[in-house]
Formats: structure tokens, sequence, C-alpha cells
């Protein structure tokens, strides 16, 4: 290990954490992100750089049978803070309103514990990934290497839906894909006063938002959850015309690949029935990021064991919750298996219950030992018990 550490890794969990809180940066711009971060992790790693901002950084013997990647998230959000607290953020715009700033630090001084004591029988590596928030940051990452000779991963999200002292490690799908949906209704525009002579773009559109509903209601199977939501409209710029295009743009939700392209089938399908019936055209735009964030029951299963068998913190353990918020750590698990934690960091004495990408959002910062402790516990879980097989 380089260097000799002397200060306490608990105070360094919140003043790192507190140090990332006021210098948020947006996807693949977290460069004084990343100086911070890598400053750190250098004192006991090796850092390589890797998808422009981000750094990957292995632990233990390279010949150690079995490799296990823990993954942090480094970007912000395009938000003005609001929190008024102490170390708020010094960048006008910018914030980190989603916990990032605790997934870094969490990391980070969990491998500062680990490089300590290296297990014997498993290498770690640190990914320390850029543009998770829409910005393809984990696609990028493995397109450059860093799942190379991994077996298996594990990555943490703290989480403001979950109080203090909750883990959710759910077996299947824990987060979802996102789908972000554009839909173009083109019509034959004319006089408010004589729609007969048109082709109405807007009427199209109304009858397209309506029987879009039904697709969760009725097309896909009710144990199957499913999202279609319409969040934007717009057409037209006078009373009295009809418009040619109606633009509207939204998004579809799910936990798994085979429910998401129904949805998409189910989609195309009610626009090309609306759109005969119209006399208009409509065009659907279908943009999938992430892919679903889909847990490996026996991955699950060891992180379970990890969490409390191996430290203490946890006073529940959630199996089968799920949230429709997307996470692009799925990308990292349709490669290889592992599984996806949401650490509770919600904490209703003091307040601490706004919700992610909130300009209020701020978590209890007990969260960051347990993240802490849960990497460290998931890998000397690895250690001595190996990755489950089928």
């Amino acid at each position: 290990m380089k260097g000799r550490q002397v200060s306490d890794p608990a105070n360094d969990l919140v003043q790192l954490r507190r140090t990332l809180h006021r210098i948020p940066e947006l996807s693949y711009s977290e460069r004084e992100t990343s100086e911070t971060v890598m400053g750190y992790v250098s004192r006991y790693a090796t850092c390589r750089p890797i998808a422009k901002t981000g750094f990957i950084a292995d632990i233990g013997p390279a010949t150690a049978p079995k490799t296990l990647l823990l993954r942090a998230d480094m970007d912000a959000l395009p938000i003005q803070e609001e929190t008024g607290l102490p170390y708020a953020s010094t960048n006008a715009g910018r914030m980190h309103a989603c916990g990032h700033d605790a997934h870094m630090a969490s990391l980070a001084v969990a491998g500062r514990l680990l490089a300590e004591a290296p297990p014997e029988d498993v290498r770690v590596r640190l990914l320390f990934q850029p543009a998770e928030e829409g910005g393809g940051g984990a696609r990028a990452c493995i397109d450059e290497g860093a799942l190379d000779g991994v077996d298996v991963a594990f990555g943490i999200h703290v989480w403001n839906e979950l109080p203090l002292g909750t883990v959710a490690l759910t077996r299947g799908g824990i987060m979802a894909g996102v789908v972000e949906l554009g839909i173009r209704v083109i019509g034959h525009g004319g006089h408010g006063a004589m729609p007969h002579r048109t082709k109405d773009p807007v009427i199209a559109a109304a009858h397209l938002i309506t029987a879009l509903q039904t697709v969760a209601s009725r097309a896909i199977a009710p144990v199957d959850p499913v999202v279609v939501t319409i969040g934007s409209i717009h057409g037209g710029d006078a009373f009295n015309v009809i418009p040619g295009v109606v633009e509207l743009r939204g998004t579809c939700r799910g936990f798994s690949m085979e429910v998401i392209e129904d949805t998409e089938n189910q989609v195309k399908t009610i626009a090309a029935g609306v759109a005969a019936a119209t006399g208009t055209h409509i065009e659907i735009d279908w943009r999938m990021s992430p892919r679903p964030t889909v847990n490996d029951h026996r991955v699950a299963a060891l992180a379970e064991a990890a969490a409390t068998e191996r430290m203490r913190g946890f006073g529940s353990v959630l199996r089968d919750y799920r949230t429709m918020a997307g996470e692009d750590f799925g990308e990292i698990l349709a490669e290889l298996p592992g599984c996806f934690a949401l650490v509770g960091s919600q904490n209703a004495t003091r307040g601490l219950i706004e919700s992610h990408h909130s300009p209020r959002f701020e978590i209890d910062e007990a969260a960051l030992q347990l993240a802490c402790d849960l990497h460290r516990a998931v890998v000397g879980e690895v250690a001595d018990n190996g990755i489950p097989s089928d």
C-alpha cells in the first residue's frame, strides 16, 4: 500500500462526502470531482483513467481466482441547491441531489480499509463511473474494458425512500429500464372554423394519449409492472388555427427487457391504429437508456448474508422492493452477475425526507458508514464463500 494512512476512516467518510457535495459537476465534466476522489484513492492503489473523467483501481493479488467489481457513480444534476447547508454546492445550477457524493465517499473509504487488509482469495476492482445521469457512463466504461477479468459486480445507492437501517436486496428487477418516448403526430392543418378540411393532429394526439393508458391496464400482465406516461404535448400557436403537427414526449418503464419490448410493440400498434382512424401519420422515437437493473438471485442472497452476518446496522432487509426510477448499473448487470443494493438514508425525525432530484435533497450521513461497511462485507463474503453457481 502506498504511504501511511493516518486519518480516521469515519471522519474521512463525512469530510470527503461534504467536499464532493460542494463541487458538483455534470456528466463527463467531473474533472475536479475525479481529481478529488483520485487524490484519496491513489494513496492506497494505482488509478487508471476510464471513460473521459472516470477511473478504476485494483486492490488485492492479481493471481486471485476471482475478481469483484465495486462501483460508485460521480456526476451531479443541473439543479440549483436550496438546502442552506454549510457544505452546499458552490457551483451555480449544479447539485448532488441523488447521493452520488455519498457513493464516492463510501467506496473510496471502503477501498482504503480493504487495501489495509487485502483479502487473499479475491481481487477487488473499484470503478468510479462518470455520467450515470443519462450520459451512458456505464456503457462507456464497459466499452473501454472496465469489466475485463471481472466475475461479479456489486453497487450501492443511498435511498431516501427507505429509512436509515433498511437495505433493499431485491431478487430480480430492482430499478426500471427507462425509455425516452418521442411521438410526432403529422396531420394537415387549416382554419379552426373549417375542421372538415383538415386532418387534425390535436384530435389524433388526444385519442392516442387516452388509448396508451390501456397498455398497462389491458395489454401487459398485471403481475408485470409497467409505466406509460406522456409528460409533454405541444402543438399550434393560434386559437383559430388547427396545426399541422403535434409533438408528444413521455417515458415508458419496466423491470424486464421482455416487458419493455412488449410495451414498445403495443405503443406502435396503438399509434398505427389511431393514425389510420384519423387520417394522420404518427412517428415513434423509442430510445432505451438505461436497461432495467436486474439482480442475480444468487448474488443478492450473498449480499444479504454479508449485510446480516458480517456487519451491524441493518434492522430490515427487503427482498422484493422495487422502484420505477432508473439506474445505469443495469448495463453492468446485463454483462455479468451481480447485485445492486438500495441503502436507506431517510431520517424522518431529523426532517431528512426529501426525495431524490429535489433541490432540498439531503441524506442522513449515518448511511455513509452502512454503505462503506456493506461494500467490505460483500468482499468478505465473496472471499470466504466464493461466487455462487447455478
